[in-house]
């Protein structure tokens, strides 16, 4: 014992610099602003309403009343609406001291509930002989069935496959070479060629007095005999100055008919460039 206690009066003593706690052996239950708590404080107060468990969530009072309902197999057409009552109240005692706006329209359905039992307690009015007198559950009865339709129609939709949350549009990009496509002509670059094949023809126009009968459609065939077998004409080369302006005009409308009947096509590969006409077809 005297070597034991000899012995330990020999340790040196290690002052704790290091700020890190005594207690190095145990592991730390929790930290409290970055300081390890290795225990439990006896000073710690946990209020009563610190953890709150709801099993069941309900979308508005028809919810509820349906639920006790189907709940305890109570038959929806003879609802004993003491029970149904008495049960509905409880829960909305429950909600009521957490949630006062929520509770405002259970408490609504609370009161035509109570409303409900009451006139079942009364006699029941006279009526007429033959007709059965009303039941003061049948408004209920009828709202609580068209929102059970309502909600399986809604639960089939909700488990039906949905865009974005059980299947996505599988896209692929796959390059082709596409064929040239030439630039449209505009109206006024049209409208110009057109009177630069006027002014040429009034310079070699002749004076002749003839009354003669032009068609529109026999031009448009002689324009895509001209056209056939040829893959570009020049748009100034279809029209003949020395036939006269009556030609040219029964010419031109002729182009515009084969375009509107997409017959031929009028190109242009750029602003100011020559305009050219081929025969329209279809791509294989």
């Amino acid at each position: 014992m005297e070597n034991t206690a000899a012995s330990s009066e020999l340790l040196p003593v290690v002052e704790n610099t290091t700020g890190l706690p005594e207690v190095i052996d145990h592991v730390a239950v929790a930290r409290l602003y970055g300081e390890p708590l290795f225990s439990m404080p006896n000073d710690l107060y946990i209020p009563p309403d610190a953890l709150e468990v709801f099993l069941e969530a309900f979308e508005g009072p028809l919810d509820l009343l349906l639920y006790l309902i189907r709940k305890q197999n109570f038959n929806i057409l003879d609802i004993p609406m003491a029970a149904v009552t008495r049960q509905y109240l409880s829960y909305v005692d429950e909600i009521r001291g957490h949630n006062l706006e929520l509770a405002a329209e259970y408490l609504l359905m609370a009161a035509m509930l109570i409303e409900i039992k009451s006139r079942m307690l009364l006699p029941p009015k006279k009526v007429a002989e033959g007709q059965e007198p009303e039941d003061p559950r049948a408004e209920l009865v009828r709202r609580l069935l068209e929102y059970e339709q309502m909600k399986m129609a809604s639960m089939q939709l909700g488990n039906m496959p949905q865009y974005g949350r059980d299947f996505l549009k599988a896209q692929v990009y796959i390059e082709q070479s596409l064929q040239p496509r030439f630039p449209d002509v505009h109206l006024v670059e049209l409208q110009e060629a057109w009177r630069d094949i006027l002014k040429r023809a009034k310079l070699v126009q002749h004076h002749k007095i003839t009354r003669e009968e032009l068609s529109v459609r026999e031009h448009m065939s002689i324009v895509l005999r001209h056209l056939q077998g040829r893959q570009f004409v020049e748009f100034e080369n279809l029209f003949d100055p020395t036939k006269g302006t009556p030609v040219l005009v029964v010419t031109f409308i002729a182009l515009l008919e084969l375009a509107k009947e997409t017959l031929i096509e009028i190109t242009q590969a750029e602003a100011f460039a020559p305009i050219y006409v081929r025969l329209a077809f279809t791509p294989v």
